[in-house]
């Protein structure tokens, strides 16, 4: 695997706007168009945790392999935990994106690729804006082999200086997931012209499918 990594793309956005996704979220219900359908049985499941999850949700739905991309909350100690709850840092739950995807067509280690080049793995809690144990670096590993890729990915990211600063990206075991209310769902592709969308994930996609063109759908 090569984990010389170019981060001169790297998607922190500073000085652009103050709007966080706690500040923008909405209350009511929105119609979905979800990428969740009927799935191939020969699937793997990946959690991330990377900063907001509008913005993983966006990146990882264009991935080709990838059939489910759904929003929702892991590693906490309370259950059925609402937006509200985690947001307040009550629950310890991670905002995270729970990814179905076919190890045919697209790797655990190609997944982690995209994972760490698309947030600031460096910053604790924290991801521009969005500030709170609920935006914490995460890979919440589902079996042995993605513990262990994982944390070799990490080794050798850091030891490979990709980085300025030590990565602080914790690599826990799973536990459970915890999906997201409904209007978390699919959320940029329905709320497109919303300001935290046109100027903080807007720029973020455009971006990954430059650098990961290869890959989408």
């Amino acid at each position: 695997m090569n984990t010389t990594l170019n981060i001169s793309f790297l998607f922190v956005l500073t000085g652009v706007i103050t709007a966080s996704c706690t500040q923008t979220a909405k209350t009511e219900n929105k119609e979905l168009t979800t990428m969740e359908t009927q799935l191939p049985t020969n699937t793997d499941t990946a959690t991330f945790g990377n900063g907001c999850f509008w913005c993983t949700e966006a990146v990882f739905q264009n991935l080709k392999g990838v059939y489910s991309a759904v929003s929702g909350y892991s590693g906490g100690k309370v259950k059925n935990p609402t937006y509200k709850d985690v947001c307040a840092g009550i629950t310890g739950h991670a905002e995270v994106l729970q990814i179905v995807y076919d190890p045919a067509v697209i790797s655990f280690e190609e997944l982690l690729e995209v994972f760490w080049k698309t947030h600031d793995p460096t910053t604790l809690n924290r991801q521009g804006n969005d500030i709170g144990t609920q935006y914490r670096s995460s890979v919440f590993y589902h079996t042995e082999q993605q513990k262990q890729l994982a944390e070799s990915y990490k080794k050798k990211l850091d030891a490979s200086g990709a980085f300025a600063k030590p990565i602080v990206t914790e690599i826990v075991a799973f536990t459970e997931f915890y999906r997201a209310e409904n209007y978390h769902q699919d959320y940029f592709n329905l709320n497109g012209n919303e300001p935290y969308c046109t100027y903080v994930i807007q720029p973020k996609v455009e971006k990954f499918k430059e650098v990961f063109k290869d890959k989408l759908k």
